[in-house]
């Protein structure tokens, strides 16, 4: 039964090796799995009350004490799907492991979360972004919550141009192919009735000469200029015309750092703009699950070494 290891949730994923690999080196112990394990290849009892709190997860190769876990790290795990169940027990064996296996990992005592499910959730809803980042003093654009078609309408008449962004990346299919929705450019006479729908995030577009993606794990910050042509330069990766290594704006650490303590987190990756005009940063968000294990090849920083610091300390 192993204790002061490090549990690693996650799927099928390169980025995540990069984290094991390092931990490896060091000697620290992992216990690997996927939450889609459960029930098959993975099992956990706990158990509570009588003055202390006692616990052991088993995978096919590994067990752990969980009373002496020392953090976890969740890069996108998959949820369990119970096929085979009719449709009524998936759904509520599925509500049983989110909660009974989901709950018993989000609540063990004293080891590090690398991002706290919960907290991490609550990072995601971009409203709340925009209120920190505004209140924390970033450079934020002008930003419009809206299914009112009139109120869209006079926002981009406002500011020329703007930007359409999805609020959640929500997967869909056509034809049978994954697609995404990208930032896109709207002007007024695009706005149709169909804004009324469901609520839509418009922004005023920013005139920039690139932009940069900040990768921030603990107290260390990596940032990476990126030339594109693309509004949004996560479409077209094969586009991207350079990656540079900078320096952050004065003072710029210490908000990304007073951002992840406001959510809670111990990581993320913000998204910013520079204004091709005065050279200001402009915040478009901040993804607290964000991807990182490309930057990392492309620009040979230690973004790994920085998470097995922080998973392992």
């Amino acid at each position: 039964m192993l204790r002061d290891c490090v549990l690693v949730v996650t799927g099928e994923d390169t980025t995540a090796d990069l984290v094991i690999d390092e931990l490896n080196q060091r000697g620290v112990p992992v216990v690997r799995f996927d939450l889609a394990d459960f029930p098959n290849a993975l099992a956990t009892t706990a158990r509570y009350g009588e003055g202390a709190f006692a616990g052991s997860l088993w995978t096919e190769s590994r067990a752990a004490d969980l009373s002496a876990v020392r953090s976890i790290y969740y890069r996108r795990p998959t949820q369990p799907t119970f096929a085979g169940l009719a449709a009524q027990d998936a759904r509520f064996s599925r509500d049983q492991a989110r909660f009974g296996l989901g709950g018993v990992l989000s609540a063990l005592p004293g080891c590090r979360q690398v991002n706290h499910p919960r907290r991490q959730m609550a990072a995601e809803y971009k409203p709340a972004q925009l209120t920190v980042a505004t209140e924390l003093g970033f450079a934020v654009p002008p930003t419009i919550v809206t299914n009112r078609l009139d109120d869209a309408r006079q926002f981009v008449e406002e500011h020329g141009i703007a930007v359409y962004k999805p609020l959640w990346s929500t997967e869909y299919e056509e034809d049978g192919e994954a697609r995404a929705i990208w930032v896109r450019a709207v002007s007024t006479d695009e706005l149709d009735e169909s804004v009324g729908g469901t609520a839509h995030l418009f922004q005023a577009r920013v005139d920039k000469s690139a932009d940069v993606r900040v990768t921030v794990v603990g107290d260390r910050s990596f940032c990476v200029r990126i030339d594109s042509p693309l509004t949004d330069w996560r479409e077209r990766y094969d586009l991207i015309r350079s990656y540079t290594v900078v320096e952050p704006p004065a003072g710029l650490n210490v908000l990304l750092t007073k951002y992840l303590e406001r959510f809670g987190l111990s990581y993320g990756c913000f998204d910013f703009g520079i204004d091709a005009l005065d050279g200001t940063w402009w915040w478009f968000e901040c993804n607290p699950g964000g991807e990182w294990g490309w930057i990392e090849s492309e620009t040979g920083l230690p973004i790994a070494r920085a998470f097995a610091d922080l998973l392992a300390d």
